[in-house]
């Protein structure tokens, strides 16, 4: 008996559908494309309650549902490469730090929960359930909380529990709700735009 594991294209190989050296390219470039992204998202500060954000989760998880978990995890991986590099790509760099020493910092679980989140939206991705809102939104809800569940395990450790609770998970959480929706909204949208062209 044999047994198949189904795997639904990502919204980036329906929208540029290559073969080959063609396929590996655009990979390349896609993955490249996504490293950018995620330090512009990381730079923009948007006014919120109670803390300004970045878009960043957002970012990662949008990447992770619009690449699939292969190509998502490279991403993310790139960018913090070239993180280590000495590369401003972060959030308050060059200002905060930057290279090795800030990726040690404050933010250094959170960082690391972004390569876990792209996995698991990504995964989802693949399993089809990017063009569920429900699907969705579990998936980018289940990888947020990855993100936050490392980033306060690395916190805590320099500031301690209480602290790492109230300064680095609270007040991030409303924004973490909004970008969630954001992304979820702009995958099932794109994937509807796929599929009408498609049709068409």
């Amino acid at each position: 008996m044999t047994t198949t594991t189904s795997q639904h294209p990502t919204m980036a190989a329906a929208a540029l559908p290559q073969t080959g050296s063609g396929a590996l390219i655009r990979d390349i470039l896609l993955v490249v494309a996504g490293s950018v992204l995620l330090t512009l998202s990381a730079k923009v500060n948007v006014p919120f309650w109670p803390v300004p954000m970045t878009m960043q989760t957002f970012a990662v998880l949008f990447l992770g549902a619009a690449l699939g978990m292969r190509l998502g995890i490279a991403t993310v991986m790139l960018y913090l490469v070239e993180g280590a590099m000495h590369l401003p790509v972060f959030a308050g760099t060059p200002e905060k730090g930057i290279g090795l020493v800030y990726m040690m910092g404050p933010t250094g679980g959170y960082l690391v929960g972004f390569v876990v989140a792209a996995a698991i939206v990504g995964w989802a991705a693949e399993k089809g359930w990017g063009r569920s809102w429900l699907g969705m939104l579990v998936a980018m809800t289940l990888a947020t909380l990855a993100i936050f569940a490392l980033g306060y395990t690395w916190l805590q450790t320099l500031i301690g529990a209480e602290k790492a609770f109230a300064a680095g998970v609270l007040p991030f959480l409303p924004g973490a709700g909004l970008k969630i929706l954001l992304a979820v909204a702009a995958v099932v949208f794109g994937w509807r735009v796929l599929d009408k062209r498609a049709r068409d």
